[in-house]
Parts: structure tokens; sequence; C-alpha cells
């Protein structure tokens, strides 16, 4: 995969791409980053990349004419679907994640200042946004989602089900990940479920499956499917009295 960066501060993915899996990725040819930044297509003497709102109001917009011109600028084969990193885009989640990563190339596009100018939507293919806040920069955002998606290339993990059988996965149903456990057995009074260690792996199964959907009803209801939900025992009618 090509992952190009457009960014004002590309320094601040130096150690991100060196570091973990990521890291490996890169040392492994499974991922090739390359960087353009604003301000080598900047205006004038200063080589701005934002000017005063039209209308008025505060702060400063990125210039439409510069950012399509970085854009271009790392235009190659195949050709990079662009992401604009915004707040007003679309939710970021882990089916998200798992189209990207089938793409050959991703452009992510990060913004600073106001915002941008609304013509640059005209040149993406399309938004995301990690959630409903803002920060000052795209930055931190392309890096989440670099990391969601260059873990689910094959070759990346040590284990490829580590990629499978976790949170908000396709094979989990999209719920939440079974609690996990590891040595000691016992710490402070809580102690692993004996079904772990019983060597049943049926039973240790449809423990982690309950458990699973038990622990997305509490914390995140809005992501138990109809499908999971446990089918009531239908009950027996009652036998109609003799007539006398």
């Amino acid at each position: 995969m090509r992952v190009d960066l457009i960014t004002l501060f590309p320094e601040l993915f130096t150690t991100f791409l060196a570091t973990s899996f990521v890291g490996r990725a890169v040392d492994k040819e499974l991922l090739t980053v390359r960087t353009a930044t604003p301000r080598d297509f900047g205006l004038g003497k200063h080589k701005s990349v934002d000017d005063t709102p039209y209308g008025g109001g505060s702060g400063m917009v990125m210039r439409v004419d510069v950012m399509v011109a970085t854009m271009e600028s790392l235009d190659a084969e195949p050709r990079a679907r662009r992401i604009l990193l915004t707040p007003q885009g679309a939710p970021f989640d882990q089916r998200a994640a798992v189209r990207l990563a089938a793409e050959p190339a991703l452009m992510l596009i990060c913004g600073r200042y106001e915002g941008f100018d609304e013509r640059i939507r005209g040149h993406v293919d399309e938004e995301i946004s990690l959630g409903d806040f803002v920060m000052t920069g795209g930055e931190v955002a392309a890096m989440a989602v670099i990391e969601a998606t260059v873990r689910l290339l094959p070759g990346v993990l040590g284990n490829e089900s580590s990629a499978t059988e976790e949170s908000h996965a396709e094979a989990t149903g999209g719920m939440l990940e079974y609690p996990q456990y590891t040595r000691p057995v016992e710490f402070r009074g809580a102690t692993v479920p004996e079904i772990l260690s019983s060597g049943h792996h049926a039973q240790i199964e449809a423990w982690r499956k309950a458990q699973s959907l038990e622990r997305t009803r509490a914390r995140r209801p809005d992501l138990v499917r109809p499908e999971a939900e446990p089918i009531p025992k239908a009950r027996k009618a009652p036998r109609p009295k003799p007539e006398e």
C-alpha cells in the first residue's frame, strides 16, 4: 500500500512511521509513505498557504489553489484515493478501515487553521472524521487512519487472527471483544474465570460469545445486531380444558 500525506508538519510523522508494526510494514516494503507540504506551493515571499475568509469571520482558511497544487504534485499510478480529514466527514470505524485497506493507495489531507476553502471538497473522493470533536490539525487523524488500515494488510501483524478476533471485527459480528486474562491466576482477590483453564474449547468459545454480547449490550448497545440477540424460547400453548 502507498500512503501520500499532505501536511504542513511532515516531521510529526517521522517517529510514528518508524515505530512498532507501522515501522515494520515500512521496513518490509508493505507500506510506502510519501509526503508533500503545502508550504512548497505557498504564495509570495512568505509562502502563504491560507488567507482571510470572504464575508469576514475569525481564523484563516486554507487556499484551494495551494492545496490542489500540493495534491496534484503526488499524482501517480495507481491513483490514490483522496481523503479529506475534517470534523465534517463521515465517522471513521472498523468497516471503513477494512475498506481502505483494500485500496492500493490513499492520500490523507491534513488541514490546519480555521479550515478548508469549500472548493477543495470538489477535488477529493471522501471526507473522514475521527468523531464529534475538533483538533487543531489533521495529523493525529491521519496517524489513526494509517494505523487502523495498515495493521489489516497481510504480513503486517505477527498473528493474522489478531485482526479478526477483536472488537468491531466482522468475525465478532461487529461487537466488543470478550474479556481477556493472563497470569497471575489471582490478583488482589480478582481471579481468572475457571472456564478458561478447563480445556473445553467449545465451552470456552460459548462463554466468550456470551461475554462479548453481554459487554456490548452494556457498553455499546448501538453495536448489537438483531441476529446477535438470543432467540427467546417459545412458550408452550396451554392445553384446552375438556368441555364438561
